[in-house]
C-alpha cells in the first residue's frame, strides 16, 4: 500500500495501517458503550443485569464473539508497528545511543498524561491510554530481538493464562467470595450511575483508582506483549499489506478456525447461568489473538478491493481525537447525569444501536476534517508537546 501522506512532524503513514487503526478505534466503542452506559462489573459478571431480551441477546453474542477484546488487540498490534517505524526513524536521525529511550520515552510520558486526564478529568475509567503509553516503553525494550523471538515474547501472556488455568484449582469458597464481591460492586456502581452529578464524579474516579492497582500490572503486560506480536507482524509485511492475496487468505482461515470455535464456546458457558465453574477463561487470550489475526486478514482482503473501506483510513488518521470524543459524546452526553442521564436504561442492543449511530457520525466527520486539516486537535496537542513546537493544523 503507498504512503497516505505524512503528518505535520513527519512521522509517516501507510494506508493499511491507518484502515485497521480507524476500524479498531470504531470498534472499541462497542465494548466501551456498556461499560459507560451500564455497571463495569456487570459487563462481565452479570451479563443479563444489563438486558436479556432476544434483540439483548442476539447483540450480545454478536459483540462477545466478534468483537470482544479484539478491537484493543488491534490497537496494540498497531502500537507495536508504529514503535518500529517511530524508534527506526529517531535511531536513524541521531548518533545519540540515548535518543531512542529519551525522545520515544518523553512521547509516550505525554501520552500517559493524557490518558490519566482522560480518566479523572473525563472521567472514563477504562481509558487505554496510560496502560498503552508504559506498555509501548517495556516493548521498546525488546524492539532489536528476531522476529520469531517476538513472536515468542510476545505469546507469553496467553501461555500464562493457559498455564494457570491447567494447573490452578480454585476452591468453591472462593468463588462464591468473588461473585459476592462481583455482586456488592454492581450495586456499588448502580448507585452512583443513577445518582447526583456529584456522585458519579467521585465514583468514576473511585473505580479509576481501583484499576490503577494491582490489576494495571496485568493490563501493561497483556498490551505489550500483544504490541511486539504486532511489531512482528509488521516486520513480516502483515499489517502494511504486503502479502498476497493468498496468504492472507491463509491467515484468514487460521485466525477463524482456531478463535471462532474458542468463542463460542466462551460465550456458550458465559450464557449457562448454572453456577459451574468456566474454563473458557483459560485460552481467552489464544482467541482473542486469533480472531485479530482473522480481522487483519479480513480487512487487508478488503481493502484492495471495497472502496468503502477508504473512510477508515481517516478514521485512523484522526483516532486520538476520536477516542476522546467517543467519553463526550457517550458517557457524557447519553448516560451522566451531566448530559440525558440514561444510565442503566438500555440494553444491550440499544446500547449497541447507540455505538454503531455515534461510529458513523465520527467517521462522517473524520473524513471531512481531514480535507481540511492535516491533524486532529487531540493529536495536534499531543505531538506539539511532544515536538515542542506548534504544528500546523492545516
Amino acid at each position: 500500500m503507498t504512503p497516505a501522506g505524512d503528518e505535520p512532524d513527519g512521522a509517516p503513514r501507510l494506508v493499511l495501517l491507518d484502515i485497521l487503526r480507524g476500524v479498531a478505534i470504531l470498534a472499541i466503542l462497542f465494548l466501551n458503550v456498556s461499560e459507560m452506559g451500564a455497571s463495569m462489573t456487570a459487563n462481565w459478571s452479570d451479563i443479563r443485569h444489563i438486558g436479556w431480551s432476544g434483540a439483548d441477546q442476539a447483540a450480545w453474542w454478536a459483540q462477545t464473539v466478534l468483537v470482544e477484546g479484539t478491537a484493543r488487540a488491534l490497537l496494540e498490534m498497531l502500537f507495536g508497528a508504529g514503535m518500529l517505524i517511530l524508534t527506526e526513524r529517531i535511531a536513524a536521525a541521531s548518533d545519540n545511543p540515548l535518543a531512542v529511550a529519551l525522545r520515544y520515552g518523553w512521547r509516550n510520558a505525554v501520552l500517559w498524561a493524557l490518558g490519566i486526564a482522560h480518566m479523572f478529568l473525563l472521567l472514563w475509567p477504562g481509558d487505554i491510554l496510560h496502560t498503552y503509553a508504559v506498555a509501548a516503553l517495556v516493548a521498546c525494550g525488546f524492539r532489536t530481538l528476531p522476529t520469531r523471538a517476538l513472536f515468542v515474547v510476545g505469546l507469553s501472556y496467553a501461555a500464562f493464562t493457559l498455564a494457570t488455568g491447567l494447573t490452578t484449582q480454585v476452591p468453591a469458597a472462593a468463588h462464591a467470595q468473588m461473585a459476592a464481591a462481583n455482586a456488592a460492586a454492581v450495586t456499588r456502581e448502580d448507585a452512583f450511575g443513577h445518582g447526583t452529578r456529584a456522585q458519579w464524579t467521585a465514583g468514576q474516579r473511585r473505580v479509576g483508582l481501583e484499576r490503577l492497582g494491582g490489576e494495571e500490572v496485568v493490563y501493561v503486560w497483556e498490551a505489550a506483549a500483544t504490541m511486539l506480536i504486532g511489531a512482528g507482524l509488521f516486520r513480516l509485511g502483515a499489517l502494511q499489506g504486503g502479502w498476497s492475496r493468498r496468504r492472507y487468505w491463509r491467515m484468514l482461515a487460521w485466525g477463524y478456525g482456531v478463535g471462532l470455535p474458542l468463542r463460542l464456546y466462551g460465550a456458550w458457558e458465559a450464557t449457562r447461568f448454572d453456577g459451574r465453574v468456566a474454563i473458557a477463561w483459560m485460552w481467552d487470550d489464544v482467541a482473542r489473538l486469533a480472531m485479530t489475526l482473522g480481522h487483519v486478514a479480513l480487512v487487508a482482503l478488503l481493502a484492495s478491493r471495497a472502496r468503502w473501506l477508504a473512510p477508515f483510513a481517516a478514521a485512523g488518521r484522526t483516532a486520538l481525537t476520536l477516542y476522546v470524543a467517543q467519553t463526550l459524546i457517550v458517557s457524557w452526553l447519553v448516560f451522566s447525569p451531566y448530559g440525558l442521564g440514561l444510565y442503566g436504561r438500555l440494553g444491550w442492543a440499544a446500547m449497541m444501536a447507540l455505538a454503531l449511530a455515534v461510529d458513523a457520525l465520527l467517521l462522517w466527520l473524520a473524513v471531512h476534517w481531514v480535507r481540511r486539516f492535516r491533524i486532529a486537535p487531540v493529536e495536534w496537542a499531543w505531538r506539539s508537546v511532544v515536538e515542542r513546537r506548534w504544528l500546523p493544523l492545516r
